[in-house]
């Protein structure tokens, strides 16, 4: 009876270890996620994105982007975390203030929009500095 306890345990422990050697498996592959898509797919390394050279338009530039990025969740209807965009003056005001910048370049202190989503591409990044810095006109 003794040496059926025994194997007993001995099955058990088999089936721990390789619980935990494939726990350790999955933790492993997990921890090698990268999600830097610019920084490991750069659009043109010396060479500065076509859409940031110059002055920026709001309308031909900075409005797509924001259609795609952002107004889906943050417009009149649906007033995502009380923001508001979708109009020049609403888009100025936060841009203005840095929420815009800060929250979609997932700078500290700032929430990283879009929420649950891929941070944008350094194009995109460096189009709507280049429009806030340029005094985020409405042209």
């Amino acid at each position: 009876m003794p040496e059926l306890l025994t194997i007993k345990m001995q099955q058990a422990m088999k089936k721990i270890k390789i619980i935990l050697f494939l726990s350790f498996l999955s933790v492993s592959f997990y921890a090698c996620y990268y999600d830097k898509a610019d920084l490991l797919y750069p659009v043109g390394i010396s060479a500065p994105c076509a859409d940031s050279v110059g002055t920026v338009s709001y309308l031909q530039k900075v409005v797509p982007i924001l259609q795609n990025q952002c107004y889906g969740c943050h417009n009149a209807a649906s007033a995502s975390g009380g923001i508001v965009m979708g109009t020049y003056a609403t888009d100025k005001a936060i841009a203005t203030n840095g929420k815009l910048y800060g929250s979609i370049s997932f700078a500290a202190g700032f929430s990283a929009m879009p929420k649950g989503g891929a941070k944008m591409n350094s194009c995109q990044l460096a189009t709507i500095k280049k429009w806030i810095d340029g005094g985020a006109l409405n042209n």
